[in-house]
């Protein structure tokens, strides 16, 4: 939690950054103090207190005092274990089961319930209203973009995923009012997926991120679902973030399903079960 504020206080106004600075000064007592001393404490006013806690994606400052107190007493420590060049087979797969685990319970913690149930929302709106949802990602990204595709066409929605710069250019320019595109990336600085995000806005679709806090991605979107881990890829393929990522995007599908209503969908899910056997062995 302390990392995602650090993250994102490049990106918030002077009077929230001062309340940042607060938190990251002394997180047990501000989770403590009462709004009006905190509001002195930072020079600010009090409805300033409250914005900062929703910038950095938390409900409110209950929930953000909430979550901040879980995190500096009885959170889960992110212990980020690199892999050595010296590293038995043993090791490697501790390691990589323990970065995973860590970075998903660490997600658990910080998670703003807030801006999930906003994209779900959205999500579900566009699908009510037959409008396109499209998933755009490059690299380890663009294959997370595929796995989002395949969950959500499975739930009868019109949605379409592009790795492709030009493709997700092309596209994003054929989207308008009504339509939703979530672009994914670990860095959020890529700039196909900068500049197909801003064309979809433009054009007036939804814009959901999932990315780094901080990034100039997540200032792009009206919806940002933040993705922070403490992960360097500049060793190794990315893959604390690409597991963080098909998480996310796991939350998204199955709270979608769960607002579209079994009754809709068990019979569809079932004819796509049944035509589907004659597929394996027996």
């Amino acid at each position: 939690m302390l990392d995602r504020i650090k993250a994102s206080l490049p990106s918030l106004a002077p009077a929230e950054q001062r309340v940042g600075k607060l938190v990251l000064t002394d997180p047990r007592a501000f989770a403590n103090m009462p709004v009006s001393e905190l509001a002195d404490r930072a020079h600010v006013s009090k409805p300033t207190v409250i914005r900062f806690c929703r910038s950095v994606g938390y409900d409110g400052l209950s929930d953000f005092k909430l979550k901040l107190a879980g995190s500096v007493s009885e959170g889960v420590p992110f212990i980020h274990r690199s892999v050595d060049a010296d590293d038995k087979t043993a090791d490697i797969m501790v390691k990589v089961i323990d970065n995973a685990v860590a970075a998903f319970l660490k997600y658990r913690n910080d998670a703003s319930t807030f801006a999930i149930d906003k994209a779900v929302t959205t999500l579900v709106q566009t699908y009510t209203q037959g409008k396109r949802i499209e998933f755009f990602g490059v690299g380890n990204s663009g294959v997370v973009a595929q796995d989002a595709q395949h969950k959500f066409f499975r739930l009868g929605v019109n949605t379409v995923a592009y790795s492709d710069g030009h493709m997700q250019v092309m596209s994003a320019s054929m989207l308008g009012p009504g339509d939703c595109v979530v672009v994914i990336s670990n860095s959020g600085r890529t700039r196909d997926l900068m500049d197909a995000c801003d064309i979809a806005r433009k054009n007036g679709a939804t814009t959901i991120v999932i990315t780094a806090s901080g990034s100039p991605l997540a200032a792009a979107g009206h919806i940002h679902l933040s993705a922070d881990h403490p992960e360097g890829f500049d060793r190794y393929s990315p893959m604390v973030s690409r597991l963080l990522h098909l998480l996310i995007i796991d939350i998204l599908a199955t709270a979608v399903a769960l607002r579209i209503g079994g009754e809709k969908l068990q019979p569809r899910l079932q004819e796509m079960k049944n035509n589907l056997r004659n597929k394996r062995y027996a």
